[in-house]
């Protein structure tokens, strides 16, 4: 691909561009260092990391097309220089609250930077109603804590936190709005059947479902209100 100048990538972002506003470029850390596997192994425990193409892709990729509205999604094993790549190229990146009070305390909303994209969970986590109902007593308890919250409403604790944060975006799975629980998860990674079959119908929206996301917004200068500073 780097010998024809990279055409099929760029030809494949213009397209991606033509149709989204944003896009958010999965496995971004695959750009700068990719495992790659014998064909032969059963699974991905053996394996190599190989360099990837890296800022000869996205130099190509500006030369084209000028600036590049991409989120990098940057979960998972990350070297500095994997961030070196994003902020090379200022690509926000992710912050996944969920994570946050599990195992990953990097995503904790006081760690957040400002070009950033937060999440209640992505469409590969349970909901958060049913994440919270999940995880341990302490878990709990750490969480509230953390966010001086009670308890009793998690799904509305963790959405606050993402409204809160200084990230620049922040995006909430429409069953996290609506705050519905496991039966409602979209996908559940590594499995083949069952997946992305979740559909809500007009009946599961509250009557005040719209006023009630626009204070939260406002409250938390996400929204447009003609220049007025929201205080409650």
């Amino acid at each position: 691909m780097e010998q024809d100048g990279y055409r099929w990538w760029i030809d494949r972002f213009r397209t991606i561009f033509e149709l989204f506003d944003i896009v958010r470029v999965d496995h971004f850390r695959g750009f700068e260092a990719a495992w790659h596997i014998p064909a032969d192994e059963t699974t991905a425990e053996r394996g190599t990391w190989i360099k990837g193409p890296g800022q000869r892709l996205f130099d190509a990729l500006l030369a084209a097309l000028g600036k590049l509205p991409i989120i990098a999604e940057d979960l998972g094993i990350i070297t500095p220089e994997v961030l070196a790549l994003r902020d090379r190229y200022n690509f926000p990146g992710m912050k996944i609250l969920q994570f946050a009070f599990e195992k990953e305390p990097v995503n904790l909303p006081h760690l957040h930077a400002k070009n950033g994209v937060v999440y209640t969970g992505t469409h590969d986590n349970d909901t958060t109603k049913g994440w919270y109902a999940s995880i341990t007593a302490v878990e709990r308890h750490e969480m509230c804590e953390y966010l001086g919250c009670s308890g009793v409403d998690g799904v509305g604790d963790l959405t606050r936190a993402a409204l809160m944060s200084v990230a620049d975006t922040a995006v909430i799975p429409f069953q996290d709005i609506l705050k519905l629980g496991s039966e409602a998860r979209m996908n559940i990674p590594g499995t083949p059947f069952d997946n992305w079959e979740w559909r809500f119908s007009w009946g599961m929206l509250p009557h005040d479902l719209a006023a009630s996301l626009r204070r939260q917004l406002e409250r938390y200068e996400r929204a447009d209100s003609g220049g007025r500073k929201y205080a409650s």
